[in-house]
């Protein structure tokens, strides 16, 4: 059996139809629609209701159950980094990832490193009792010092143009802003933190980038509005409340 008999038309399949389920508030949300954006890739957005579900991501994430879902040609790929990965790999303009094998594990570990560890340990500070905030936010700030070396000196994570490791990290300086209010704590100092704060105030007003990227007022309103803002224990809007 010829290989094309499997994929007719490999061209026919790459530009076929996309779409992206997801929330315009979502941090790694956001990451999917600038990689497709970055390679020219026409999609159809779904907005996603995450306290009432809709039948389309319980069709297409039925485990998970999550978004991002990314659809193409019917067929459901899940969870933002293996996404990004798919879309590499698919449509190979504008490549995010390096083809250096070494190169390529090393951006995708601290993809990894960004998502369980500086994420996760921020929103670990938000959440912290007031006896617990200094030591939490020291540990946060541990992660973010990690990140702030890894750019130093350079224009993006990958050199001259916006890669894969940007579009994981991109989502961060707003999402830290949010945080920090939300919370009652400061994460990114830009003394301490120089060239993490220099790439974050550049990266956020580039064009496709600022188009979709969550705002911080536009996520604090969601969650005092919610009601989420209440189980954020020891946060300073929280206690306002």
């Amino acid at each position: 059996m010829e290989s094309s008999s499997l994929i007719s038309d490999p061209v026919e399949f790459r530009m076929g139809e996309v779409k992206v389920i997801g929330a315009s508030l979502s941090l790694f949300c956001c990451r999917i629609e600038w990689a497709l954006k970055l390679k020219g890739v026409e999609y159809e957005y779904i907005e996603e209701n995450l306290r009432n579900k809709s039948p389309i991501l319980l069709q297409y994430n039925p485990v998970h159950k999550k978004i991002p879902v990314l659809v193409h040609n019917g067929k459901p790929v899940a969870e933002s980094l293996v996404i990004l990965e798919y879309i590499d790999e698919t449509w190979q303009e504008n490549p995010l990832l390096p083809k250096d094998p070494l190169e390529k594990s090393t951006a995708r570990f601290w993809a990894r490193f960004v998502d369980e560890k500086c994420i996760l340990s921020a929103w670990a500070a938000c959440r912290a009792q007031e006896h617990e905030k200094e030591k939490a936010v020291e540990s946060a700030q541990e992660s973010l010092g990690i990140i702030d070396k890894l750019i130093e000196g350079k224009k993006f994570f990958g050199g001259e143009t916006i890669g894969f490791l940007d579009l994981v990290v991109g989502s961060l300086p707003n999402w830290l802003k949010f945080l920090e209010e939300l919370g009652g704590i400061k994460l990114v100092d830009a003394e301490k933190f120089p060239s993490f704060h220099e790439w974050s105030k550049k990266f956020v007003e580039i064009p496709i980038i600022k188009e979709k990227i969550p705002m911080p007022e536009d996520l604090i309103n969601y969650f005092t509005t919610s009601g989420l803002a209440k189980t954020i224990h020891g946060s300073a809007l929280a206690n306002n409340k």
